[in-house]
């Protein structure tokens, strides 16, 4: 396993912000997995996972960590009867292209989210009403003590939320799926695409959703809409005219720039609506909001 050191964070996140990581490995085997992280630990490094790239927001200042991108065999996908197993690594659309060739569906919400197979974990991630949970029989779960199988009730997951922390790094899956016509999960699919599409910046530069839905009628986007905030910008940063809970990069963005956007957006809910909105995107190397005044 070759180890890089001094790696950009920008070129890593699709947002396309951050400073530089102090290492950067890209395992693709679950030995090679747990001798990165047992290389982390000899040198008292924290070990962060970034998959695509998405629904992370890395420092200017850069990242003294060693960053990881699962690859080889910890990205690849197959299918196990109504199992589809894939490697934590494995992107979610290829992991929905071979469950509608082997006629498995329930993994359709997945073509809404730009991520992979672990991130998913990590998150629970979910849309148009369906989330990890929900699919998820186990995950294989790496830690600098060795490798072990963990159910989603053992993983915690929860709304947009899991037990997970860094240094746990997600090797593998597996989700049970239904078998189900291809026509039918083409079809879905499209009209999933057709929406996103229709509703969300998914031609710009962002890190995706970056406020969980509050509780209540009103979703994240809507809530900010209504606060007058789409199109707000600070430096390169701009609150989406399409969208107003994504956060475009509208060409030399910085992270500085995108956490001043979105304690903006969390002061005018809670001024304004009475609501705290909490951060969906994962804050790395330390990163904090300001806390909200009365709050």
């Amino acid at each position: 396993m070759t180890v890089e050191e001094d790696v950009s964070l920008a070129r890593l996140t699709t947002i396309g912000t951050g400073g530089r990581a102090r290492a950067f490995a890209r395992p693709g085997t679950l030995a090679e997995l747990e001798e990165a992280i047992g290389w982390a630990s000899e040198r008292e490094l924290s070990v962060v996972t970034v998959g695509l790239g998405s629904n992370v927001l890395a420092p200017d200042e850069g990242l003294d960590a060693l960053v990881l991108r699962l690859d080889g065999e910890l990205a690849a996908v197959a299918i196990d009867g109504d199992l589809l197993v894939a490697g934590g690594g494995a992107t979610n659309a290829v992991c929905l292209h071979r469950a509608r060739a082997a006629g498995l569906g329930g993994f359709e919400f997945a073509c809404a989210i730009p991520g992979t197979a672990g991130g998913g974990v990590w998150m629970n991630a979910g849309a148009y009403g369906r989330d990890w949970a929900a699919i998820l029989v186990r995950a294989l779960v790496a830690t600098v003590d060795g490798a072990g199988w963990a159910t989603p009730t053992e993983l915690g997951l929860s709304y947009r939320h899991s037990e997970l922390r860094h240094g746990q790094v997600v090797a593998r899956v597996e989700y049970r799926l239904s078998p189900r016509p291809e026509p039918e999960i083409k079809g879905e699919i499209a009209d999933l695409v057709a929406r996103r599409k229709a509703t969300q910046p998914t031609n710009k530069r962002t890190f995706g959703s970056v406020f969980k839905n509050p509780p209540g009628e009103l979703g994240a986007g809507r809530l900010l809409e209504l606060c007058g905030l789409k199109g707000h910008l600070v430096g390169g940063a701009v609150v989406s005219e399409k969208h107003a809970n994504f956060i475009e990069n509208t060409g030399g963005a910085t992270t500085a720039d995108c956490l001043a956007l979105m304690a903006e957006c969390r002061r005018r809910a809670w001024e304004e609506h009475g609501v705290v909105l909490e951060h969906e995107v994962v804050l790395l190397g330390g990163l904090e909001l300001p806390p909200l005044a009365g709050v």
